[in-house]
């Protein structure tokens, strides 16, 4: 979206959230209206104005301070956070609210028709207090949770087992674990020591191979460099390996030139080098156990939609056909579109991007994300024909500051050897 359709869309928004704040205020006199103190009544009502219109008006004075040739800090992530949050908030008590003041408007009608009643009296009989309590006790919900994904739930580290059984798999690697982290985002941190709680989770897992899969950064290469000393503790025995993920090419903020989007690129890849990842660019490399050999592949991001530059035939060159194959690909499409369909077998694929939108619902038995109705495959492992795909939820966070349903997470994958129907999952 260009510059001037990106500020229609902003201004939309806001000229919206200010129309909220009115319906929302009429229900909040409504609630308040016995209230015997006059001076709280008026701490709650125009208290609620102050606040909201202020986060509104915070919200597009912030606009001021955006720079295209920097993208989002986290202090417009937080301002944005803050602005979604109420106006999400203010939309389900509106919409209890418009309820309401709707079956007031058929009841009008109702008594207006109904010749037996009088019909001098007002068209709309007064609202109901109890309508405004329940849109109050329906609007904290999210309310709530919104702010806990930001307060908590964006540092609320997971990790997720997995046990994948393959026929194929050398015997010398039944057994053998990987850790995988993706979507570090790292320009969107704002709490460093939680950060390193995370980190140090990951650590604990003690695998035989560390893989990250892709967008160390949200623009610039300068972003990780906090955090470098951090992530670079994260070692295995068999070698940390990295990809690139689509926002790790720079493509969302302004360069002076191409020059300068180039040297950035230049520089994110010297720092996957000072983090102690050996970083995969549309190649392979052949990891040896006990005198057996599998191969790790890793391309560049290809996305539907997104920047495809990843090359997998070239990634393959001098793959042995009958290797048992790894392979890191920022984006799960890239599993959709060409590895599931590709004449050579990839026996498993490790990818992130999706976050699973930050926000969702997993439980037993039901998922759901907003998510899904973009990625066919968004969380969670995916398999056919005995291809499997494993999309990492992701570690960081980017626009949304918060998480709520949808953690981040490290996952933690163990190869066993054995026939497909006896793999299972640990929690």
């Amino acid at each position: 979206m260009h510059k001037g359709g990106f500020l229609r869309v902003i201004l939309i928004m806001a000229a919206i959230s200010l129309l909220l704040d009115w319906y929302v205020y009429s229900g909040l006199r409504t609630l308040v209206a016995d209230w015997q103190s006059s001076r709280l009544r008026y701490v709650v009502t125009f208290g609620y104005l102050v606040i909201s219109v202020g986060i509104t008006v915070t919200f597009l004075a912030g606009l001021s301070s955006f720079s295209t040739a920097r993208g989002m800090t986290p202090f417009h992530e937080w301002v944005l956070s803050l602005f979604l949050t109420f106006l999400i908030t203010k939309i389900f008590f509106t919409v209890i609210l418009f309820l309401g003041d709707l079956g007031r408007f058929f009841y009008g009608i109702f008594t207006r028709l109904n010749m037996t009643k009088a019909a001098n009296g007002p068209f709309l009989p007064a609202r109901r207090k109890f309508i405004s309590e329940i849109a109050i006790l329906v609007a904290a919900v999210p309310f709530g949770g919104l702010l806990y994904g930001m307060l908590r739930g964006k540092y609320d580290y997971r990790v997720n087992h997995e046990i994948l059984y393959f026929d194929s798999l050398p015997e010398a690697f039944d057994g053998f674990t990987i850790t995988q982290l993706s979507d570090i985002h790292s320009g969107s941190f704002d709490d460093e020591k939680a950060v390193q709680r995370g980190i140090d989770l990951a650590k604990e897992q003690k695998s035989d191979l560390f893989v990250f899969t892709g967008d160390l950064v949200n623009n610039a290469a300068w972003e990780i460099e906090p955090y470098i000393k951090g992530f670079s503790g994260l070692k295995a025995p068999y070698g940390q390996f990295s990809i690139l993920g689509n926002h790790d090419y720079g493509d969302y903020i302004e360069w002076k030139s191409e020059a300068e989007k180039a040297a950035n690129l230049d520089k994110l890849k010297a720092h996957h080098a000072a983090l102690g990842y050996r970083l995969m660019l549309d190649e392979n490399i052949e990891i040896e156990k006990g005198g057996q050999k599998i191969s790790l592949i890793g391309v560049q991001n290809w996305g539907r939609g997104f920047i495809q530059a990843g090359d997998l035939n070239k990634a393959l060159k001098g793959v042995d056909e009958n290797a048992f194959k790894i392979l890191l690909s920022h984006d799960p499409t890239h599993w959709e579109d060409q590895v599931r369909f590709h004449p050579t077998t990839i026996h498993l694929t490790l990818s992130g991007h999706t976050h699973g939108a930050q926000f969702g619902v997993e439980t037993a038995g039901f998922r759901w994300s907003p998510v899904q109705y973009r990625y066919l495959d968004w969380a969670g492992l995916a398999n056919e024909k005995d291809r499997y795909l494993y999309v990492n939820r992701g570690f960081g966070f980017l626009a949304f500051s918060g998480r709520l349903g949808i953690w981040p997470e490290i996952t933690v994958i163990t190869l066993k050897k054995g026939i497909r129907d006896q793999r299972s999952e640990i929690s």
